[in-house]
């Protein structure tokens, strides 16, 4: 299964966000699930890199299954709206993946 674990800082922004695990909906190269949830989250990524001039902290590991995304505190109000509207997107991705394939993908909101 992924995971996805999303931070919240205190004033409600999107603070960090980790994508652990594999969806196991089919064999690899054909997981539908897996593809999605990649897709979403590295475009959200790349979107903050290509769109802001924000660099966020970035983790991957072992053989493609960890992704962590961290959002600098120290931004201007400007990117930080940006940064947020972007990754809201992305939630909004995975939360409808999650909805049609709950039993492969789990969101978890800390708040």
């Amino acid at each position: 299964m992924i995971t996805v674990n999303v931070k919240y800082r205190s004033d409600g922004r999107i603070k960090s966000f980790t994508m652990s695990g594999h969806a196991n909906f089919a064999k690899r190269g054909q997981d539908i699930v897996c593809a999605g949830a990649s897709a979403v989250s590295f475009g959200a990524v790349n979107s903050i890199f290509a769109l802001t001039d924000v660099k966020p902290k970035i983790e991957q590991g072992g053989d493609g299954g960890y992704l962590s995304c961290e959002i600098p505190d120290e931004i201007s109000e400007e990117s930080q709206e940006k940064v947020q509207l972007i990754l809201e997107s992305m939630l909004v991705s995975l939360q409808t993946i999650e909805r049609d394939y709950g039993k492969y993908i789990k969101i978890t909101l800390n708040k």
